[in-house]
């Protein structure tokens, strides 16, 4: 089971935008490299984070551990936040194709630099 943990946060007075994700775990829907779904959401999990930090240059916190990576913004941008949102919209559609996918949303404080 992949489990995608996002978090919310007011930036500016916008209140609950998602400003963060952590996905870990594997689908199980295949061997090794062949498992369609891990592939559909690693692949997203690493357009998100590179456009985040390298296209929209956005402040942004990404630690990729063993079996798991986080992303949170820093700072509030607006195409992030969209796409970061768009993200947890591509999750949802994979886990009621292939239910492989387990989502949370979570309330977060986070601590301005």
């Amino acid at each position: 089971m992949i489990k995608a943990v996002f978090y919310r946060h007011s930036f500016g007075g916008r209140a609950g935008a998602l400003c963060g994700f952590s996905v870990s775990g594997h689908a199980g829907c295949g061997s090794e490299g062949n498992d369609i779904v891990c592939a559909a959401v690693s692949s997203a999990v690493m357009l998100v984070c590179n456009a985040v930090t390298d296209y929209f240059k956005a402040s942004a916190e990404v630690d990729v551990g063993k079996n798991r990576i986080t992303l949170r913004l820093k700072e509030d941008n607006l195409s992030a936040r969209r796409l970061v949102e768009a993200f947890y919209g591509h999750l949802e559609i994979i886990a009621e194709e292939h239910g492989r996918v387990r989502l949370e949303v979570k309330q977060e404080e986070i601590k301005d630099d």
